[in-house]
């Protein structure tokens, strides 16, 4: 038994119950692939939580690229449990998996077509084109090492080495960012009498965006995005889009997020599960930014956060709402 089961009640906890206290958590609630509520199925060796439709998909590209199994009706082994736990579900997955979707590039939706849900998953796990570089699996007969632990290539990717700094094209990431786009307020027509926004977020090289809702000037996604924050991390871009079917999608404004009163606060207080609730910082609003008013670092509940109120640019009108929280890879 690995020494990482947790003990209910000095009992060792079971294996399904495990999976599914993992399966509940909220990341983990809507499909890995094309966001489907209240996915049943799972991908063992890669980490991620699917629905019926794109469990077919999966089930196409051979276990030696994914292995599904059933939530509820397979049995599953306490090393694919353990991987699971240890990637932590679709965000952490899709954060490395869809690292670099293309600005602009919609992933597929619940109600998408079987050829439009094969064509995404093909790229993002067959082929890889999302993923970074230094953690492709190169292809070879043995299918062994295409079923290595996920988890383990997500961990070592984030891991620092005394050389690392050395390699050409190594990245190294100091933590995580959960990214909450909460509701857009009076947002921009850009159709005959409204719009159908989504936004995208993007920081170095990783593009990450929002499903797109439609016919909403006021919309509300409640949907968490992460990126990974390496050491240069800069500012997040924010931007957010009109989709069309036939035509070039247009912009609905945009902004800059800067990252620094978040990251250095969360720095300075290590970990922050040892002190009580407490504001630690603040970015302050002002001409040169984008803030409709002064936006507060906390620790709230052991939790590094940040809400913040953006009035977009470069357009007529528009707000969003966003909810930070550092996630720190030492704690």
């Amino acid at each position: 038994m690995s020494m990482n089961r947790r003990l209910e009640f000095g009992r060792p906890v079971s294996s399904k119950r495990r999976l599914k206290d993992l399966l509940v958590q909220k990341d983990n609630r809507f499909c890995a692939d094309c966001g489907s509520p209240d996915p049943k199925w799972a991908s063992a060796n890669i980490g991620v939580f699917v629905c019926l439709k794109c469990c077919g998909v999966h089930r196409s590209l051979g276990t030696h690229i994914s292995r599904i199994l059933s939530v509820t009706l397979d049995e599953w082994s306490g090393d694919e449990i353990d991987a699971m736990m240890e990637v932590g579900g679709n965000a952490s997955a899709n954060s490395i998996y869809e690292a670099y979707i293309p600005e602009g590039y919609t992933k597929p939706g619940p109600d998408a077509s079987h050829e439009g849900r094969e064509k995404f998953i093909r790229a993002k796990y067959e082929r890889q084109e999302f993923l970074k570089h230094s953690l492709r699996i190169v292809s070879n007969k043995s299918k062994s090492n295409r079923q290595s632990s996920f988890a383990k290539k997500i961990m070592d990717s984030f891991r620092t080495t005394s050389g690392s700094k050395n390699m050409e094209g190594m990245v190294e990431f100091i933590g995580m960012l959960k990214v909450k786009v909460v509701k857009g307020t009076n947002l921009a027509i850009r159709d005959m009498m409204t719009s159908d926004p989504y936004v995208v977020l993007k920081l170095g090289q990783q593009t990450v965006q929002t499903a797109i809702i439609k016919s909403n000037l006021n919309p509300v996604w409640n949907e968490e995005l992460m990126l990974s924050v390496p050491e240069q991390y800069g500012t997040i871009s924010l931007k957010v889009f009109d989709h069309d079917l036939f035509s070039a999608d247009d912009i609905m404004g945009e902004a800059e997020i800067d990252l620094q009163p978040l990251i250095t606060s969360a720095m300075a207080f290590g970990d922050a599960g040892m002190f009580d609730d407490m504001q630690i910082g603040k970015w302050l609003k002002s001409n040169d930014n984008a803030l409709v008013e002064d936006s507060i670092v906390n620790i709230i509940d052991g939790k590094v956060k940040q809400d913040m109120l953006i009035k977009l640019q470069n357009v007529e009108c528009g707000e969003l709402n966003l909810e930070l929280e550092w996630l720190s890879l030492n704690h």
